[in-house]
């Protein structure tokens, strides 16, 4: 379970009652998109016939343009986690990173999910005795692709939600 019980009002759209504007909420689906993609060579390993993570992702950014709905992108995010579902290791990671990366759009505060699977699928690739330093490494990566205007945002809620996300935001 990566979203919190009570949901934070900063990613909450201002059209629901908080705070989040569209052209953050729309960064965020972008970030989330660059997380999930950076890792998504992981699942095309193992399933390169299946394009359900790749699309999602194209879709979650396609949302964030408006070129497409939130129910496409949020289609497309239950696709990708349905590609994960019989994988393990970074396969699968990448795969739900895809998924959490397509449903921003739906819920802001997938953006995290998206960038802890993707930390996982760094760390499950990489060799045992590699695994911390590969996830400090994909996070650190992650963290120098935030734009500016929602850099605080997402800095607090990897603070805030590091516990619920495996611990993977300690970089």
């Amino acid at each position: 379970m990566i979203l919190p019980k009570i949901r934070d009002p900063r990613f909450i759209t201002v059209r629901r009652g908080g705070s989040l504007q569209d052209d953050d909420h729309h960064r965020l689906a972008m970030w989330a998109a660059d997380c999930a993609q950076h890792v998504l060579h992981h699942f095309e390993q193992a399933r390169p016939e299946d394009d359900r993570p790749r699309r999602a992702i194209d879709l979650g950014r396609a949302w964030a343009r408006g070129e497409i709905t939130m129910t496409q992108a949020r289609t497309a995010a239950g696709h990708a986690n349905a590609a994960a579902r019989d994988l393990s290791g970074a396969a699968r990671h990448a795969a739900y990173a895809a998924g959490q990366a397509a449903a921003v759009g739906h819920v802001a505060a997938h953006e995290l999910g998206a960038a802890a699977y993707a930390i996982r699928a760094a760390q499950a690739a990489a060799p045992q005795d590699e695994r911390e330093e590969a996830g400090r490494l994909e996070c650190l990566w992650q963290r120098a692709q935030l734009p500016l205007e929602i850099r605080d945002l997402v800095l607090d809620d990897q603070r805030l939600r590091n516990e619920l996300c495996w611990f993977v935001f300690d970089c």
